[in-house]
């Protein structure tokens, strides 16, 4: 069991509005262990008088379903049986960890490095978090592009072991220039926050620009390495890292994007969002213990009936429960997306009580780190681990290192209504404090340039009373907040023209990765030519109701093409005239909400000239639309 120590906190962890029905209710006196971790995470949980307390940890420190539950059910006959045949043969040895604490690093101890895949063997030869924790990247940012390419280590540290501090280098298209990913739990931002990154993509020119990622999340373009010590610092000034958000690290800890507001809400996320982000980064000096992992890892936190947060492609996800009359989650595990395989997340069997998240989170991921494979990339996914020890004796992993040795069973059930109509959050939209709304604006596939930032945080500031904006897995935002006397000033502003609370049909559920515009491994363009084909297709067809499509540049499936209705992954293919072209394997039937499924590919190699005119077709087929009189 770890110490614990008591103290006063001065100030609410997260920040408080302007309105008492809104603001968290926080206790004062907080136990955690002792590190250097000196924040907890305190909030009134759903059928609870009491506060709960989120438990704050030290960075270092040791189917078949059943109608209505969604982390609750068991596994499959077939899964089990499969578990059972994998669970009889896992020998001891195999469960010895493989990694091992060296000089506050963890590394592959010398007889796990058989046949390891390049990533790990960059690791193996400098620890990327060095660039930050040792402070070498201030020398780094000292060096040119020229002489950086003429040693192995430097061009290392820039094309992999800076993925860690957030900044990916973008060799093939734009050489010496960067894409920043940050941290920002559950999505919200501040206009403070916002006006900064504004101010670091203008330096760079029209080119440079921001997009809104899947992950309720931010991404800047057109970095340069000379100025990266300058921007991390000015992150931090405005509350914000970017460290730990690529490579094999843990991903943007996503929640409901309404969180706090939402009349309809079973828990505010925003809370155990922090807490766990806090704990991923150790409040922002980055934490070792789990940055060696053999894969990336997306988490969320389920708050709401809509199941914003697309719980079933999480790696963890928590799904609110109640066991015994004491709120807490049930736990969904192994969810993915790869090029070589997507699985849904299935349930770990196991519920632990709110202030625990963090305690469950740190587990599975020393679970992952210790056991996970770290040849082929393509099997380093958590859930391959899974599939190779069977759920049960990766759960009986997590227990070992839980602090008490002991995890809960799951609740029986759990909160989530799957009868629930999933609501969309565009336009105008009461809260569930009196006299404020929250505005759902439409970001065309997520991309925006430093002017449209400026006057995101403008708005923000003059609208909201939080002066917040929120990002959504859509790659949309919302403005909450917004007294109701200012709604109709605020419908007027230009930047509502482009950013239109009031979407056409098609175009409010358009989803695009980067394409290969700014990223290396895209196959084709995405962004322009997933706007100019809707655009297009709502020309030509009409559409009863709405449809989600998602484009994606490769199968690395960043624009997550199967949870869509239908989805265009990038390939390349031949034309009529077998002349080589950019095209699209087209996907259907994804769905999202307590029902998910992952869409199944119906199409291959269409020539992008061509996508247009077999998407009607879909349409009309799938969709009950009907093409337009007079359009040619």
């Amino acid at each position: 069991m770890l110490n614990t120590c008591s103290f006063h906190l001065a100030s609410p962890p997260v920040a408080s509005m302007a309105f008492s029905s809104s603001s968290l209710a926080l206790s004062s006196k907080i136990s955690l262990p002792c590190t250097d971790v000196h924040r907890s995470h305190s909030f009134f949980a759903p059928h609870q008088s009491e506060c709960v307390k989120i438990t704050p940890i030290c960075a270092s420190g040791a189917g078949d379903s059943n109608p209505g539950h969604i982390a609750s059910r068991g596994p499959s006959p077939i899964r089990a049986l499969a578990d059972a045949v994998s669970s009889a043969s896992i020998s001891n040895e195999r469960l010895v960890p493989r990694v091992e604490e060296k000089d506050g690093y963890w590394v592959l101890k010398p007889d796990a490095r058989d046949g390891i895949n390049p990533a790990e063997k960059i690791k193996l030869e400098k620890d990327p978090m060095k660039l930050y924790v040792e402070g070498e990247i201030n020398e780094l940012a000292k060096k040119t592009m020229q002489e950086i390419d003429g040693a192995k280590e430097s061009k290392d540290d820039v094309d992999s072991r800076l993925k860690w501090l957030g900044l990916f280098h973008r060799r093939k298209y734009q050489y010496g220039t960067f894409m920043m990913r940050l941290k920002l739990p559950n999505g919200v931002t501040t206009s403070e926050q916002t006006r900064y990154l504004a101010s670091v993509i203008e330096r760079y020119g029209e080119a440079a620009c921001a997009d809104v990622t899947t992950r309720q999340n931010w991404q800047i373009r057109g970095v340069v390495i000379g100025d990266v010590p300058d921007i991390l610092e000015g992150l931090k000034n405005v509350g914000l890292y970017s460290l730990q958000s690529g490579m094999d690290n843990v991903r943007n800890p996503v929640g409901n994007p309404l969180a706090g507001i939402d009349p309809h809400e079973i828990v505010d996320t925003r809370p155990y969002n922090k807490a766990l982000t806090d704990y991923i980064i150790s409040n922002g000096k980055g934490n070792t213990s789990i940055t060696n992992l053999p894969r990336k890892w997306n988490v969320c936190v389920v708050g709401s009936h809509d199941l914003y947060e697309h719980p079933h492609i999480n790696d963890l996800a928590y799904i609110p429960a109640t066991k015994d009359g004491k709120f807490g989650f049930n736990i969904l595990v192994g969810g993915f997306f790869s090029a070589k395989r997507c699985a849904e997340a299935i349930p770990l069997d196991a519920w632990v009580p709110g202030e625990d998240v963090t305690l469950l989170c740190k587990a599975i991921l020393e679970t992952f780190r210790d056991l996970g494979y770290r040849g082929n990339r393509q099997k380093c996914r958590m859930m391959w681990l899974i599939d190779e020890l069977g759920i049960e004796v990766f759960r009986a992993e997590v227990v070992k290192r839980m602090p008490n040795g002991f995890l809960e069973r799951a609740a029986p059930k759990d909160m989530i209504d799957v009868n629930w109509t999933r609501r969309e959050y565009f336009g105008v939209n009461p809260q569930k404090q009196e006299g404020l709304n929250f505005i759902g604006l439409h970001i065309p596939v997520g991309r925006l340039h430093a002017p449209d930032m400026y006057e995101l945080a403008r708005i923000a500031d003059v609208y909201s009373v939080s002066k917040e904006l929120r990002l959504t897995v859509e790659q949309n935002i919302i403005l909450p907040d917004v007294p109701t006397e200012k709604i109709s000033a605020l419908l007027k502003e230009p930047l509502l023209q482009k950013f239109s609370p009031f979407p056409s049909a098609l175009m409010s559920r358009l989803v695009a990765c980067t394409g290969n515009q700014f990223c290396g491994q895209a196959i084709i363009e995405t962004k322009a030519r997933a706007k100019a084909v809707t655009e297009e297709l709502e020309r030509t067809m009409e559409v009863p109701r709405p449809v989600r499509m998602h484009w994606t540049g490769c199968p690395n499936t960043c624009g997550q093409v199967q949870v869509a209705d239908i989805g265009f992954m990038g390939c390349m293919t031949r034309d009529a005239n077998k002349k080589v072209v950019e095209g699209v394997d087209i996907f259907l039937g994804g769905r999202i909400g307590a029902d998910s499924h992952l869409g199944d590919v119906i199409r291959t190699g269409v020539p992008c000239s061509d996508v247009v005119g077999v998407v009607q077709e879909i349409l009309i087929e799938h969709f009950g639309a009907k093409r337009r009189s007079n359009t040619a």
